[in-house]
């Protein structure tokens, strides 16, 4: 399937924002259950239930993503018209209530999707023996997703085929890009959410990481550095962006997975795309498309592209 930009939404940025802020997002009813995570944490995972013998597909979410995010809305309106089942796994805050442990969450937490795809694979495959298992991740939660499957190499083999759409491969190269230009605008979207959460985990943990240089944090780079790095065991920004870097891992990947970024991506230029991955990796770089956008048709414009290439993939590998 190759994507072709509608010719009145011109640009990387006009096709990054207008699909997450303006287009018409499905209304899917989804089931919500709360997981107690192996350190005594909580998750919340929202549910689509299909029909029996049907595949299942998990989509981890994009950096303070939900499963209210316009590209989840049309994953699961999609796969709820195919009589899948689906789920989306919210990130550690992320669901609308503080999680209760120090930690959030990262781009590279293949820990975390390790434990979650597991227990997902066990409870669906328990009902449905004979099903299909999916996974995807959207931008933070396709570059864990990717860390996850070339980290666990052979023993991913539980998932039958995987996506990721516009991942940042490059954290290093990425994170720099959004603290130039326009691009900071998504920057300060970030920060308004994360500052507040970042102030909230003070009181409950007084001492966790520096109160003013979290809130005189910038860009990305000076919050990560101050929080996202310390939090989650890495030395410092650097080490972090560069340690759970999804390109690093691609050629150690076993199971059949497309890497989907459009080479406008505000968040990750062209010339840092990686070249080269394992045999059971396609790498797709469609010219437009914007960072998680991939909007089409005439005017409004219409989501399903994107969730019809995630499945057309799926069924093509799995």
């Amino acid at each position: 399937m190759h994507y072709s930009s509608p010719w009145w939404l011109a640009g990387g940025h006009a096709q990054t924002i207008y699909p997450a802020t303006l287009m018409h997002k499905p209304e899917v009813a989804l089931r919500r259950e709360r997981w107690t995570t192996p350190d005594q944490d909580f998750i919340d995972v929202d549910f689509l239930d299909g029909e029996a013998g049907k595949p299942f597909l998990v989509l981890f979410h994009g950096l303070e993503g939900s499963s209210n995010s316009h590209y989840a809305r049309a994953l699961m309106d999609k796969l709820k018209s195919l009589g899948w089942s689906g789920a989306v796994p919210h990130f550690r805050g992320c669901s609308g209530e503080p999680n209760q442990a120090p930690r959030f969450y990262h781009s590279g937490d293949a820990q975390e999707i390790n434990w979650i795809i597991r227990r997902l694979h066990s409870q669906f495959t328990a009902a449905h023996p004979q099903a299909k298992f999916y996974a995807s991740g959207v931008s933070l939660g396709g570059n864990a997703l990717l860390r996850w499957l070339g980290e666990s190499q052979s023993s991913a083999r539980i998932v039958d085929a995987a996506c990721a759409v516009s991942a940042p491969l490059d954290l290093t190269n990425s994170g720099a890009t959004l603290s130039r230009g326009f691009n900071r605008i998504y920057t300060k979207n970030f920060l308004q959410t994360l500052k507040p959460k970042c102030l909230h985990k003070l009181t409950q943990f007084p001492k966790l990481f520096d109160r003013e240089r979290m809130l005189s944090a910038k860009n990305l780079y000076e919050f990560d550095n101050v929080v996202t790095a310390p939090l989650h065991g890495y030395r410092d920004v650097d080490d972090y962006w560069h340690r759970a870097s999804a390109c690093l891992v691609l050629n150690e990947i076993q199971v059949p997975t497309l890497v989907l970024n459009a080479q406008n991506d505000p968040f990750m230029p062209a010339q840092f795309l990686p070249k080269s991955a394992s045999t059971y990796v396609t790498l797709d770089y469609p010219q437009h498309g914007g960072h998680v956008g991939f909007a089409q048709g005439a005017f409004p414009g219409k989501l399903d592209w994107l969730p019809e290439k995630i499945i057309s993939h799926l069924q093509a590998h799995g």
